[in-house]
């Protein structure tokens, strides 16, 4: 096995060779790939879709071996992330910070030429829900994970960044020019926006129209798009007819009033779910990401900063086991779903007119877990049954319109049973709620509301099963089973 410190030599002498010519940037569209799903794709499968579909830059959420494997001599920049629950030890330790760059990035870089331009040190980690938890640690473990890209000689090739939330930044006068840093964290924003500013790396920013909409039901929904808004804001001559120009040039204003005017920036995350909540449909969906794409292709830019946006789209495929605390859309936030299909049709960059869809996909057998004929509702096994199917499964399409919120009782049952049945891999056991499951050849689907088969498991999958089990059973998704109970 080698070394730590031979992997770090070997690296820096790749970087010597590469110094010759200059690394320029991709110029294109980017995307998120998450892995938080129970039968995720093989990430050859991944790799291969990303390339059909041109997508030339990827952003990652960790530094998973068989996803950068995957990745080596594909062409594609990536960009790695670094959890926030690492960035206790990396900011403790500055030796634990020179093994996951030689881990991470030396060792990948020299032997496979994966193509890593950034190191994304933790993902929003000041939002108000963390509750602090990262305030002490994010900067210091920024400064010792640069620290380590350096020793390792890897400084001009690779930046380091940080991923914040857009909730770091506001508007004193409700203006994007009255932008400036949250007043909690001005000081330690400062620090690290200089911090990049002095190593020439970029201000990541996650920007989410479909948030706002979300969060105010007396949003103007017409303003979360692209399309024009007849109500538009007027900032000194600037005008703002969509809310993510207008969020964008509050950071530009916020960094510029604090002395960075030409700090590069970054979208990390930008999308539109497609369910799980009465605004996330497939309609909007597209609206929105063919909205952006067209500006992103126009190089439109932005009234403050015109010309080109670096950007990436959130996300590339469906994730049935992420956390649903921020809400039930969180796991539908995909261009194509949990097996590659395209949701709709879109024109990409590169100028496709429609995206392509995964190959090669396996599925497992045409079969359903649905609630048996014969099932009363009565039953007192339906209610901790689809309790229990739930909390252990995803059943986030059922809801106030959502895709399957036209479902009735006995159907809303039977997705409940099928969603555990086809997530446990079609075990014979996973159809057996007491009295009132069967298994059925016949396609349960109902109009938009589609009862999946689920694809086989990876290898990838196996390995990775306890990663994907992470299910929240918050007061979410019970509420999904006091929705199934109530059209009882």
């Amino acid at each position: 096995m080698e070394s730590l410190k031979f992997l770090a030599v070997r690296g820096l002498f790749l970087v010597l060779l590469l110094s010759s010519a200059a690394v320029s940037s991709v110029i294109g569209i980017g995307v998120n790939w998450g892995t938080q799903s129970t039968h995720p794709l093989p990430p050859a499968t991944v790799v291969k879709l990303l390339k059909d579909n041109g997508i030339q830059k990827v952003k990652l959420f960790d530094a998973d071996p068989v996803v950068l494997n995957a990745l080596a001599k594909s062409g594609i920049e990536v960009m790695v992330g670094i959890p926030n629950d690492m960035l206790y030890s990396l900011a403790n330790s500055i030796q634990d910070a020179e093994n996951w760059v030689a881990k991470n990035l030396s060792s990948y870089i020299s032997s496979t030429s994966v193509d890593i331009r950034y190191v994304a040190v933790g993902n929003e980690p000041f939002l108000k829900t963390f509750n602090g938890s990262f305030l002490g640690t994010t900067f210091p473990a920024l400064q010792n994970i640069q620290a380590a890209i350096v020793k390792a000689g890897l400084s001009t090739r690779v930046k380091v960044t940080v991923p914040m939330n857009a909730d770091v930044y506001q508007s004193l006068t409700t203006v994007p020019s009255g932008g400036d840093f949250r007043s909690d964290i001005h000081d330690l924003m400062l620090s690290i926006v200089k911090f990049l500013s002095d190593s020439e790396s970029p201000f990541t920013v996650n920007i989410y129209p479909f948030i706002s909409l979300y969060a105010d039901p007396n949003f103007p929904i017409d303003y979360a798009f692209f399309d024009g808004f007849s109500q538009a804001l007027d900032d000194n001559g600037r005008v703002y007819d969509n809310v993510f120009t207008a969020n964008y040039d509050t950071l530009v204003s916020s960094l510029q009033k604090n002395g960075f005017p030409n700090m590069s920036i970054i979208v990390g995350e930008i999308g539109w779910p497609t369910d799980g909540d009465r605004n996330a449909n497939l309609q909007f969906a597209k609206r929105f990401s063919q909205g952006f794409l067209s500006r992103f292709v126009s190089g439109q830019g932005t009234p403050m900063r015109p010309g080109p946006i670096d950007a990436y789209l959130f996300s590339l495929i469906d994730e049935d086991a992420k956390s649903i605390q921020p809400g039930n859309f969180e796991r539908h936030w995909g261009l194509f779903y949990y097996d590659g299909r395209p949701k709709y049709m879109l024109q990409m960059a590169n100028g496709t007119r429609s995206l392509v869809p995964a190959s090669n996909v396996k599925y497992q057998a045409k079969q359903w877990c649905v609630l048996s004929p014969s099932a009363s509702l009565d039953d007192p096994q339906i209610a901790p049954s689809v309790s229990y199917a739930c909390e252990n499964s995803d059943c986030t399409s059922l809801g106030f319109q959502t895709s399957c919120g036209a479902l009735d009782a006995r159907q809303n049952i039977s997705y409940a049973f099928n969603s555990y049945y086809q997530i446990k891999n079609q075990v014979a056991s996973s159809c057996k709620f007491p009295h009132l499951s069967v298994i059925s050849t016949q396609d349960p689907s109902v109009g938009s509301c589609r009862f999946i088969v689920m694809t086989q498991p990876s290898e990838v999958a196996v390995n990775e099963k306890s990663k994907a089990l992470r299910y929240s059973a918050g007061s979410l998704l019970l509420f999904l089973c006091f929705f199934i109970l109530a059209v009882l």
